[in-house]
């Protein structure tokens, strides 16, 4: 049973846009100004930048495999299984820590609206909203997306009406009053702490599978979230230290909430400002608690597809979504809610945070150096390969600087990850991956590797991403003889050329075939299109059996002369069936003129470097379905 694709543009962005806003405008702001003064401004905006690789190579992998497990699953496939294997596990613990400490922010500023709570109190109504969205998740996805888009709505309008008011009441000296002397050192630590903030942009794409037109959505959704985020982290960071002298930032736990509580002299006014940004806080931790709840439990989803994770975890719903998945990740988020603080939580979040980044940007390098036929995405990242071995610099670098304790927390964890794969997962592994292709075509560029088990998956990905209607002509199309040809030659020696394939798939006389081949042109001459670009021809013929239909699809870039006036051809398409078989002769004459009129299918049909590609341009093509007999 396949994910029901139900998430638009908007549902994207709302998704991206409530992963990234919580505690890092809400909490970390007086902790980051505490470090580097005014200067956490300029931190802020390099924590952005920095997400740039990364967002860029995760919406380049998103858009060419928009599969449920997201970052596990393109990890999986480029760089193999046991390096998915580390990578499912971090990309499902990731998650679901953030959606923890986020969980745990709500206890937090309940705090503030009600003090006479307890640690413990405080503890279950987390828990209590944690619950609250796995019931929404496991009813429906859009459900879950669409309750996602009213609460951003409701916080980015909030936050927006304290950024209109509060940048009049900005000091200036203030700014430069905690400005302090520039020390890189606390701007490249304070960097370091804020970007887990951003890390929820890439987190949708664990719902890739699950969104209408990638492509586009993926693309736009996740752009504008940053876009807008980005912006109201820097105008917000800048309007509190504008307002708050340093003492008071460096003491607040709510600076939102303490700055109104300076903006507005009247009573009432000011302590519904107040109220009003405690509610935002506690809406940003629950749309990022929602947002991670959705995209980790697709994790262990997709990895039990691969076997390795037990099966239970991709079972479906009615309503499509991934029940036992979504109950057990939100299990552990309550056991990391109970056993951990807020400080530690956000700590190791982080660090495999930085983990998967590092092995997203090495995917993006693997895969384009791999040549893989079928990977096409929609969104290709720029400044290739610079991009990506920037980003692994860096981030390595914050892990370095994370300290001692973040690094041997790694290193278990990617022990236990190569345990679990070893005894469990290894035995059932059989498929290469695209680094395991790369690394042979660079040790022996003679050495042929099929690789078509990847590229058939990448393929049916495609087919499913451009929601490509499969039929009868798909299926042989899939299994038809290419010939990508680079010598000039005339038509009887493509012909001849032609029966001797086909003779031996059928085992049939290939002189046979190739008589009646001729014997077909010089009855009615089969050339057709001859003033596009690339003339072409569909020689047809038919022969003895039952049931019995096959097309060969020609292409040579040097001309094949085609008959006495010098015309040449460089594309053609050579029908073979049995006499019961006419009627699908003419769908697929029908088929093969709607696609050489498809936009874009010329331009490229000529750009294709392998005959594999060349079947894929012929399967993506826009054209009618025509039914699967």
């Amino acid at each position: 049973m396949k994910l029901t694709k139900s998430l638009g543009t908007y549902d994207v962005f709302s998704l991206c846009a409530g992963a990234m806003i919580s505690s890092g405008i809400f909490i970390l702001p007086a902790i980051a100004f505490a470090e580097a003064g005014s200067w956490a401004i300029l931190s802020y905006f390099l924590a952005g930048l920095l997400m740039i690789p990364a967002l860029f190579s995760q919406l380049e992998l998103a858009t060419a495999l928009p599969k449920a497990g997201g970052t596990y699953f393109y990890i999986e496939r480029i760089l193999g299984s046991s390096s998915g294997m580390a990578a499912g596990f971090a990309n499902w613990f990731s998650i679901a820590l953030k959606s923890a400490l986020a969980l745990v922010g709500i206890g937090f500023f309940a705090n503030i609206i009600f003090p006479e709570l307890t640690e413990f109190q405080l503890k279950l109504i987390s828990a209590a909203a944690c619950i609250v969205f796995t019931l929404i998740n496991i009813f429906s996805v859009e459900s879950a997306g669409h309750s996602q888009g009213i609460l951003v709505i409701i916080l980015l309008t909030i936050l927006a009406q304290f950024v209109l008011i509060g940048y009049r009441a900005v000091d200036i000296e203030l700014i430069v009053l905690g400005g302090q002397t520039l020390d890189w050192k606390s701007v490249i630590s304070v960097t370091g702490m804020v970007f887990i903030s951003y890390g929820g942009l890439t987190k949708v794409a664990s719902v890739a599978e699950e969104v209408k037109d990638p492509g586009k959505s993926l693309v736009k959704g996740s752009f504008l979230a940053f876009i807008i985020v980005q912006t109201l982290y820097v105008l917000i960071v800048a309007i509190l230290c504008g307002i708050l002298t340093p003492q008071e930032f460096i003491s607040s736990h709510a600076p939102l909430s303490d700055s109104a509580a300076k903006i507005f002299s009247n009573n009432t006014v000011r302590l519904i400002q107040i109220i009003l940004l405690s509610s935002a806080a506690i809406i940003a931790f629950i749309t990022t608690a929602n947002a991670g709840i959705m995209s980790s439990s697709r994790v262990p989803l997709a990895m039990s597809r691969d076997k390795m994770l037990p099966g239970f975890f991709e079972k479906l719903s009615s309503k499509g979504t991934p029940v036992i998945s979504i109950v057990l990740t939100s299990l552990f988020i309550l056991i990391l809610i109970f056993a951990f603080d807020l400080k530690d939580l956000a700590k190791t979040a982080s660090l495999f945070m930085l983990l998967l980044f590092i092995l997203v940007n090495l995917s993006v390098i693997v895969i384009r150096s791999s040549n893989m036929t079928n990977y096409r995405p929609v969104f290709k990242a720029p400044l290739y390969p610079l991009l990506q071995i920037i980003g692994i610099g860096v981030y390595g670098a914050l892990i370095f600087n994370m300290g001692i304790k973040p690094i041997i927390t790694a290193s278990i964890f990617i022990l236990f990850s190569i345990i679990w794969y070893m005894i469990f997962v290894k035995k059932h592994m059989t498929r290469k991956s695209a680094l395991v292709h790369m690394v042979e075509k660079l040790v022996n560029r003679e050495i042929v590797t099929t690789m078509e088990d990847l590229e058939n998956e990448l393929l049916d990905i495609l087919i499913d991403r451009d929601e490509v209607e499969e039929d009868r002509f798909s299926n042989i199309i899939r299994k038809s003889i290419v010939l990508d040809l680079s010598t000039p030659m005339d038509r009887d020696e493509l012909f001849t050329l032609i029966a001797s394939q086909v003779s031996k798939r059928w085992n049939i006389d290939k002189s046979v075939i190739d008589k009646k081949l001729h014997l077909r042109e010089e009855s009615a001459e089969t050339l057709i299109y001859p003033g596009i670009a690339l003339p072409h021809a569909i020689p047809h013929v038919i022969v003895e059996g039952e049931n019995l239909f096959d097309i060969v699809l020609v292409r040579n870039k040097e001309g094949i002369r085609w008959n006495e006036k010098g015309v040449e051809v460089h594309t053609a398409f050579c029908l073979i069936g049995s006499k019961d078989e006419r009627d699908f002769h003419l769908k697929a004459l029908m088929s093969i003129a709607q696609i050489l009129q498809s936009p874009g299918f010329i331009e490229d049909w000529e750009h294709a470097q392998t005959a594999e590609e060349l079947r894929t341009v012929m399967l993506l093509a826009k054209r009618r379905y025509i039914g699967k007999n």
